[in-house]
């Protein structure tokens, strides 16, 4: 994510204007089947206490097949989610995650189940018999309706938003995917992903993943795209435009696509700049891990890009140094992501700071003297240094990440040598590919590598809320 809004000496970023959109009522509750009382249903939430309501538990979802047929002239949507699974627990009933809309059906291994809807966010589904622990099943959904969207987000809107063009997309951080397909919402329940999407002809559909078929018949066009990479679910989405589709390939045969909305002109040179940019970051982070690169341009300024996986999606204000820090996120937060959205510094400080790593490696920055001047004109500014970093609270996650999150890794890279912070910025991606870690899970492994107790330094900097005291405000080069 690179958030619009921030703008300071350090990013030198847009302040950005927040897009306001009107959600609709979800559907009607449905009467709520009885499960079997031997049995205990599977958890209404993951278990994550920033969010308690994301998520589900009692399986692990291994894939989604995602089908959609979405009319612009209408704003309506059709969809037919097939989610496989693993049971982790004996389970009969088991919760999706599932904004708005009509649910008309839902079969377990293509068996009727019955179903009903809590709160906002929550389809109950029972199976018509009960599924043994560690078995795979599948849950088909079918549902009808207009999208919603929410405008309380941190970072502007979440969910289907209408565009400009009269076209639409589906985008948000920390949630998103439950506005357009059944899913257990949360980055720790990670799962391959294919879109089916089927627009007017003269519409273009562009996700994540690799282009596996285009179509056309009847006025209709049909496409389909796979992502073989396990994906957290706020990081897949559907644009839906008059696109114009750039296709390539990076020197090693990854393939690319980049999609340009009406109004995006602007950034066309910096998006060709790819091949370079993810080179870049590879001599940094390790080889690149995702499936597929590009990105998705869109012709509105939102407030804010989100890190889709291995096609980022930008906002019209984007600019080079916003494709740096999204195709940062590909190692960290995407490959590697949160356990928790208490650990949101580990997508955003590291992904911000590539942004100076690219001003040092491409620019000839001195980055010592960037982070002098920032903590001179900063050095009493007690709003600045208020946002913890770690563990900030819900709503807080994006604060500091952006900004105060950069000067902790340049003091941290400073702190432990030059030699270790470049081992941390390889290893930590590499150990934690396609995976899931967590903030102290972090500082163990810097300490770790480093020999140094680091305990008094990551307290000042990632959970303090005030300016650190000098002796880790200025470690090794910094130091006065």
């Amino acid at each position: 994510m690179f958030n619009r809004r921030v703008r300071t000496l350090l990013l030198g970023s847009l302040v950005c204007t927040l897009v306001a959109c009107t959600a609709t009522e979800p559907a009607p509750p449905q009467r709520q089947p009885p499960s079997s009382p031997s049995i205990a249903p599977g958890a209404a939430g993951i278990g994550d206490k920033y969010y308690p309501n994301d998520g589900n538990g009692g399986y692990d979802v291994t894939g989604y097949d995602v089908s959609v047929s979405y009319d612009p002239a209408t704003g309506r949507l059709e969809g037919d989610t097939t989610v496989t699974a693993r049971a982790t627990q004996q389970l009969q009933q088991f919760n999706l995650d599932l904004r708005g809309f009509t649910v008309t059906s839902v079969d377990i291994d293509g068996a009727r189940a019955e179903f009903s809807r809590q709160g906002d966010a929550e389809l109950v589904i029972t199976a018509p018999r009960a599924l043994a622990k560690d078995s795979t099943f599948s849950a088909r959904v079918h549902y009808n309706g207009e999208p919603v969207s929410v405008t309380s987000a941190q970072l502007g809107t979440n969910g289907w938003q209408r565009s400009s063009t009269g076209g639409a997309f589906a985008l948000g951080e920390p949630q998103s995917a439950a506005f357009w397909y059944p899913v257990n919402e949360h980055p720790r329940d990670k799962a391959t992903f294919r879109l089916t999407a089927r627009v007017p002809e003269g519409w273009n559909a562009v996700s994540i993943g690799r282009l596996e078929n285009t179509t056309t018949a009847n006025g209709w066009t049909t496409t389909t795209w796979t992502e073989p990479n396990p994906v957290a679910s706020y990081l897949t989405t559907v644009a839906i435009d008059r696109f114009t589709i750039e296709r390539g390939r990076l020197a090693d045969g990854t393939p690319v696509v980049n999609a340009f909305a009406p109004g995006t002109d602007a950034v066309r040179g910096d998006a060709r700049r790819l091949g370079e940019i993810i080179d870049f970051l590879a001599g940094k982070f390790g080889e690149y891990p995702a499936s597929t690169a590009g990105g998705i341009y869109l012709g509105e300024n939102i407030g804010y890009s989100l890190e889709t996986q291995g096609r980022p999606t930008y906002t019209r204000s984007a600019d080079l140094e916003t494709i740096v820090h999204e195709l940062a996120h590909q190692w960290y937060g995407n490959s590697v992501s949160v356990e928790s959205w208490a650990d949101i510094c580990l997508n955003e400080c590291l992904a911000s700071y590539s942004q100076w790593l690219w001003a040092e490696g491409k620019q000839r920055d001195n980055l010592d003297a960037r982070y002098q001047r920032a903590i001179d004109q900063l050095h009493d500014n007690a709003g600045f240094w208020a946002p913890r970093l770690y563990d900030m609270g819900t709503g807080n996650e994006f604060e500091g990440v952006y900004n105060k999150g950069i000067l902790a890794i340049h003091a941290l890279r400073r702190q432990i040598g030059e030699a270790d912070f470049n081992r941390v910025l390889r290893e930590w991606p590499a150990r934690h590919r396609d995976g899931n870690a967590s903030w102290p899970d972090f500082e163990r492994f810097v300490t770790d590598i480093s020999g140094q107790n680091l305990r008094g330094f990551f307290d000042a900097w990632f959970r303090g809320t005030e300016r650190p005291a000098d002796e880790y405000l200025y470690p090794g080069s910094l130091g006065r």
